[in-house]
């Protein structure tokens, strides 16, 4: 995969008055796959107390089996000093059918039965792992990300990408709002709509009573920005312990994501 230039003026970086000198392409070597794994380190665990089989307390990577079977995507800065294995500031793990065939299963299939996807005879991918550094965030680091992504998904001819996307904590009462809103309005189509396999309601407030304002300011900006690309949610939540998260299925069909990405590139005319 090529590098994505950036169309935009990127802003700030991490060190005051230095913007960063973005990178985006696939991790290609076990260094790069390292970095990765440490920054995933620090946000999945560190930041978000969870915690797995795999995940290597002593060289502080969080990894698991899917790794080997998965790209990486990864956003390099490298106005950042050091090596660049040092410069890893965003990852997202992706994973087609072939890899998910050599694992057994996908990633999510622990939690939700994609029975109705994988009778849809389109070409899927599950996306995983997604994470930025807490000096990026709230800036162009995100956007890179998922215009690296698009151009993923039209290399590799992808129809339908999916993943469960995670809020912190466990106690879905007090995710009340935003999870009734993801339900009662952004369903999967029957036809793409996974079902948790330990299921958690969604619709715990009328449709009616949702204070969409008070919901939206609890949902993740992950599952904003797959919102605002036209993605929609499985039915129920599930649970995860090991990692101290409520997650939801989400769904899109990805002729909105290679459309935004066109649009964005094309630039205005006249």
């Amino acid at each position: 995969m090529t590098e994505v230039p950036s169309k935009f003026s990127p802003g700030a970086g991490p060190e005051r008055g230095k913007a960063p000198d973005f990178q985006l392409r696939l991790a290609s070597d076990a260094a790069t796959l390292r970095a990765a794994q440490r920054l995933r380190y620090r946000v999945f665990v560190e930041e978000l107390g969870g915690d797995g089989p795999l995940v290597d307390h002593a060289a502080r990577r969080e990894i698991d089996r899917f790794d080997d079977h998965c790209d990486h995507l990864i956003l390099i800065d490298r106005a950042l000093p050091g090596k660049e294995a040092d410069q890893v500031v965003g990852v997202y793990r992706l994973l087609r059918e072939c890899g998910a065939a050599r694992a057994g299963q996908f990633y999510s299939e622990d939690e939700y039965d994609l029975g109705a996807l994988r009778a849809s005879g389109r070409r899927l991918a599950e996306l995983g792992r997604s994470c930025v550094d807490a000096r990026y965030r709230g800036g162009e680091a995100l956007f890179q990300l998922w215009q690296g992504l698009a151009g993923y998904v039209e290399e590799h001819g992808i129809d339908v990408l999916f993943g469960v996307a995670s809020f912190h904590g466990t106690d879905t009462a007090a995710l009340a709002e935003p999870l009734s809103l993801l339900h009662h309005r952004h369903l999967a189509p029957p036809e793409l709509r996974a079902r948790a396999r330990v299921h958690e309601p969604m619709d715990l407030i009328a449709e009616g009573a949702i204070d969409r304002r008070a919901a939206m300011v609890r949902m993740p900006p992950l599952i904003k920005a797959y919102l605002r690309l036209g993605g929609h949610v499985g039915d129920g939540a599930f649970i995860d312990h090991a990692f101290n998260t409520v997650d939801v299925f989400l769904v899109m069909d990805t002729a909105r994501l290679c459309a935004s990405r066109r649009a964005l590139y094309a630039g205005p005319r006249g």
